[in-house]
Order: C-alpha cells, then structure tokens, then sequence
C-alpha cells in the first residue's frame, strides 16, 4: 500500500526545515547503506552529529505526531529518527534497492523496517529528474510530491530515485516498525478506517457506524503487537 499525506508540514515547519538545511554539512550518503545498497546508492546525506540534524528531525516528528492519516496507515510502534538526503550534481541518484529488514537504533536496539517513507522538502519545479520509483504488485509507480508532502511505503518494495539532472533534491526519509507486522492486514485497517471517517460525516455516529468501529478496534485488538 502506498498512502501520500499531502503538506504533512504546514508553512512554518517547512520554512524552518529549509532554513536550517540551508546552512548544513553533508556528508557520503553510504553511512547508512547495506551492502546491495551501496552499490547503488549515490547522494548525499547528514550525520547524527551534524549539529542541525536534531533540530531537523524534531520538525518531522512533530509533523507526524499530529497526522490522523499517517497514524491510520502506519500505525507506527517504532520510528527511527528521521534521516536526510541530498541529491544534486554527481550524487545524483539511487538505483533500484530494498531497504534493509532491520535497522539499528541510537541506543544500540533494532527496528524492524515495516515501512519506509519520503517527506520531499524541495518545490518540485526547483529540480529535473528525482522522482522516487516504487515497484508494487500493480506496477511502477511515479512520485514526486510538493514541498511538505510524504509518501509511505513499504519497506519491503523495490524502489529507486531517478538522476537529477537540474538544481537539488532535498528530502527526509524514515523507517518504522508498525503494531500490525502483516502489510495485508494493515491495508484493510486503514481502508476500514477511511470509510468509518465518511460514514461518520455523512451520517453521523449511528448504531451500525457504532458497531462497525468495535469491529475495527477488535481486528486492532487481535492483530497489534505492543
């Protein structure tokens, strides 16, 4: 399931975000790269250390805590601290990879990757090429969002991000593990909880509206892992 959460970051956030980007020390995009990935990977990214990073990552998960929609499709257990990445010039690309099952947290703990997402912090007509290519069961699909907006994944896809050929790809990307384990189950959830949302607006909190929400919190109930 591929789920975008448009402008994510409101006005302020994403301001924020750019200004202390601007003035960022970027480093070999490899130091979070397995083994198949490093083949393929090459941009730019920045350090734990780099002394903008916290600030920059306390903007997203900010972001997310507030996002009803990215809560409903992810359920996220564990979130790893947001990354960043820069793709201009000759570190320009990522060619086709799967993100790694496990990823290792800041306290030395690991994370499973159940999902992957990109929040794009750069106006998509500031730049040629970089669109992020997700291969899923229905094909090959395209994604290159405005400023402020996320796309989640899962982790388990084979995806990619195409050459830039004019001006720079600024971006965040994250990992996290979710309460439910199977993608499968998550899709029916949150499709069962989008619908629930209309239902309750059209038609308020009527008796089946009622019960059909129970029946949702059930399926969480037997299905999450905490």
């Amino acid at each position: 399931m591929i789920v975008t959460i448009d402008s994510l970051l409101d006005a302020g956030e994403l301001a924020s975000a750019r200004s202390l980007l601007a003035s960022v020390s970027w480093s070999d995009g490899h130091i979070t790269a397995g083994a198949q990935a490093a083949l393929a990977k090459n941009n730019q990214q920045l350090t734990d250390d780099e002394p903008r990073t916290a600030a920059l990552r306390q903007v997203v998960l900010q972001a997310l805590s507030r996002s009803a929609t990215f809560f409903a499709a992810a359920l996220p257990l564990k979130i790893l601290p947001p990354f960043f990445n820069r793709y201009a010039g000759s570190a320009n690309a990522y060619g086709a990879h799967v993100d790694g099952a496990m990823r290792q947290a800041p306290d030395g703990s690991y994370v499973r990757a159940d999902l992957s997402a990109t929040l794009f912090l750069s106006d998509p007509d500031s730049y040629d090429g970089g669109e992020l290519l997700i291969d899923d069961t229905f094909g090959t699909h395209s994604i290159k969002l405005p400023a402020g907006s996320l796309v989640l994944y899962p982790s388990s896809s084979v995806h990619q991000v195409t050459p830039v050929t004019r001006g720079e790809r600024l971006a965040s990307f994250l990992f996290m593990q979710s309460m439910v384990r199977d993608e499968n189950r998550r899709r029916l959830l949150y499709e069962m909880d989008m619908a629930l949302l209309q239902l309750r607006a059209s038609v308020g909190e009527t008796g089946p509206v009622v019960q059909l929400t129970g029946t949702y919190h059930n399926l969480l109930r037997q299905w999450a892992d905490s």
